[in-house]
């Protein structure tokens, strides 16, 4: 598995530089990242890391849909010319 663990180890990095510069895509990385471990963990027998990832994965889709819903509403009030929908 050394192929595997030192992409999980790259992917690692940019998911942490992403996310530190408030980049979206960064949680994206880490998912692909948390997949990965996952699979390391499975084929190792080392079956901490398969629920403790799985939990990541969860977390990395709230934050993901979380960080892109301010981005959404900021195209939405650009497009309407700035006026609330209810106005």
């Amino acid at each position: 598995m050394p192929s595997l663990s030192y992409l999980s180890c790259l992917l690692t990095i940019a998911s942490t530089v992403l996310v530190g510069r408030r980049l979206w895509q960064g949680w994206v990385v880490a998912g692909v990242n948390s997949v990965i471990i996952t699979a390391i963990g499975w084929q190792t027998g080392q079956w901490g890391f398969v629920p403790a990832n799985l939990f990541c994965l969860a977390i990395y889709a709230y934050n993901l849909k979380t960080w892109r819903a301010p981005e959404q509403a900021g195209t939405e009030s650009v497009v309407s010319g700035g006026q609330s929908p209810r106005a």
